[in-house]
């Protein structure tokens, strides 16, 4: 399965376990839990290997790696427009299976990051606004429980697992399938990348700003800002329907002078998601999330940050280091239709506000193991400076987007105590002798009661 190849994306994350399981059915992964679990052998579950987080999708030996990459399956029925898929596929080969239908999926938004992590830790989408979070949309889970029982979770049957799996990861069980609603009125669409140069850098914050706050934000309207400090921002835009420069963008274009280039044209949003889809060839990661409301005098202060910090610097005077700061817009509407499509169950498990928010991510990446400790440590300083100027702002919001956070954080405390104690019930329900918090050491794990 060329192992060294699939796990280089995050070198920092290497390990080397006693074996690795492949499992190819549910029925597989049973046994192998069956065979694991008595003998109280450590492991680990590895879906698309996305996350840099050491030891989340890896494990040293003598424990062993539960490796999903034969349960891979994409099966679209064109008569109820639902998709089954495999944990251990990638959302490029689940869309390259949607394109022939022309219709898409509430899912991943970079092509070679693996379903099941996504859609366990909720899953952010271009389609979000409209159709809430990624988890939202799943309508049926198959797990493999602890015993090696396999069991199905959804709305009916096992109704506390299924709100569960909605932003718990693998602390109740090993989900081998997930089925899912297909989109069949969103295909065509817009979109592209505007590169503007750092100096602009004020202009644009401001710009995304203007576009978070609009009223009655156009909800076909996606965009991501990543920031390169000292160097470019890259504004990536999809437009939902195939229309030339909306005027939900327009005070980006609007900037003056325009960007340094760009690149847009109409395409299907699955080609369009290709493009924000690149190889650095840099294999070293960090990562922390942080949220907080709309505030044009938090992004000029966040700007002026990664403009100065010290931290910056320290990246960047590493080998290949650089430093990346990601402004996602949330809007309200995106968690109230997720909160909807779940209302038998209680929506999801993730405590969201309903108010509109933005997502940053900070992201830092740097090329020699020997500057892991420096790297590190300077993320975790920047990141401490940011999340302090959200709260001396005043705009600080407690929810931890999982699919972009550091282990170091403490990601299902942020979704609040009562969501926290629901998860905690649910998991002595399916998990009664703790297997996936004792066995399973990778992941965000439930906190320990107060």
């Amino acid at each position: 399965m060329g192992y060294l190849a699939d796990i280089a994306r995050a070198s920092n994350t290497w390990r080397a376990p006693s074996c690795i399981a492949l499992p190819a059915s549910a029925a597989h992964v049973s046994t192998i839990l069956q065979a694991l679990v008595p003998n109280n052998v450590t492991f680990a579950i590895r879906s698309g290997g996305h996350s840099p987080n050491e030891g989340f999708s890896n494990i040293k030996s003598p424990g062993v790696l539960i490796a999903m990459d034969k349960l891979n399956q994409v099966a679209f029925d064109a008569a109820s427009g639902l998709l089954t898929v495999g944990p251990g596929a990638r959302w490029g080969a689940v869309f390259a299976a949607l394109d022939p239908h022309k219709v898409t999926v509430v899912g991943g938004r970079v092509t070679t990051v693996g379903v099941g992590g996504l859609l366990l830790g909720s899953g952010l989408s271009y389609l979000s606004d409209l159709y809430g979070l990624a988890c939202d949309n799943v309508i049926e889970y198959e797990v493999v429980l602890a015993g090696g029982c396999i069991v199905k979770a959804n709305n009916n049957r096992n109704p506390d697992l299924f709100w569960a799996l909605k932003g718990g990861t693998n602390n109740f069980g090993v989900v081998t399938k997930f089925i899912t609603p297909t989109v069949d009125t969103i295909y065509q669409g817009w979109g592209g990348t505007l590169v503007f140069s750092i100096a602009q850098l004020a202009s644009v914050l401001q710009a995304f700003n203007t576009y978070q706050s609009a009223p009655n934000k156009d909800l076909y309207a996606a965009l991501n800002i990543n920031v390169v400090p000292n160097n470019y921002i890259l504004v990536s835009i999809i437009y939902l329907k195939p229309v030339a420069q909306p005027a939900a963008y327009a005070p980006f274009f609007a900037i003056k002078p325009g960007p340094l280039q760009q690149s847009l044209q109409f395409a299907n949003i699955h080609q369009l998601m290709a493009l924000f889809t690149g190889d650095t060839g840099v294999t070293r990661w960090s990562w922390y999330a942080q949220s907080f409301q709309p505030s044009s005098s938090l992004y000029a202060r966040i700007g002026s940050l990664l403009a100065t910090a010290p931290e910056v610097a320290t990246i960047s005077a590493l080998a290949s280091g650089t430093s990346v700061g990601t402004f996602q817009a949330i809007t309200s509407n995106m968690i109230l239709v997720g909160n909807k499509r779940n209302a038998g169950t209680g929506g999801n498990a993730l405590g969201l506000q309903a108010v509109n928010q933005t997502w940053f991510t900070l992201n830092v990446n740097w090329k020699n193991a020997a500057d892991d400790t420096v790297a590190q440590a300077a993320a975790a300083s920047l990141h401490a400076k940011i999340k302090q100027l959200a709260i001396d702002e005043g705009v600080k919001l407690n929810y931890l987007f999982m699919n972009d956070a550091n282990k170091a954080q403490d990601v299902l405390s942020s979704y609040g105590g009562a969501n926290v104690n629901r998860l905690r019930m649910v998991q002595k329900m399916y998990d009664k002798a703790e297997v996936f918090q004792r066995l399973v050491p990778g992941g965000f794990k439930l906190p320990p009661p107060a």
